[in-house]
């Protein structure tokens, strides 16, 4: 973290603020959860180009959740005992945010290797009808080298 932003992001001082910043926290991850729900949704249903306009969006969030975890962190000693309930509360709910996090990411992972798979064939056919079709001295169809292969340029503008 940048010293600018670490100065701008002050412990919490009390039990009171930090009920604030966990009702924010909370909300925050509600939403944050309703994007990640979407975009997965998205993207097990292959509309890559609606899921990655969910991106900006997820990140704000996102940066919120950040900045307001680490604040209760780093204030974590002035309002632990006077709150445990709250505090295991939100542990436990930080748990079932992780995990569907963690299914939003195998399914970003899933797509990723999908479309890698799918560039990757596409270029090897444009190698292999460029390339002659002969045979060596072995009788054995020769495989283009790999030297021989053409550029591929993808569009990123659907």
């Amino acid at each position: 973290m940048s010293e600018p932003q670490a100065s701008r992001l002050a412990a919490v001082a009390s039990p009171a603020e930090a009920e604030q910043i966990i009702a924010r926290l909370g909300s925050i991850m509600d939403n944050l959860l309703a994007v990640v729900d979407e975009e997965t949704a998205l993207l097990r249903g292959g509309h890559l180009t609606e899921a990655s306009k969910l991106g900006m969006k997820k990140a704000e969030l996102a940066r919120h959740y950040i900045d307001d975890a680490e604040r209760l962190k780093e204030g974590k000693q002035s309002f632990a005992q006077a709150m445990p309930e709250t505090l295991e509360m939100l542990r436990r709910r930080h748990e079932e945010f992780r995990a569907r996090l963690q299914i939003n990411l195998t399914v970003l992972a899933t797509a990723h290797a999908v479309s890698e798979s799918i560039i990757r064939g596409v270029s090897g056919e444009i190698a292999r009808k460029a390339a002659p079709s002969t045979y060596g001295a072995n009788g054995r169809y020769n495989a283009p080298a790999p030297r021989a292969s053409q550029p591929l340029a993808v569009s990123r503008t659907l």
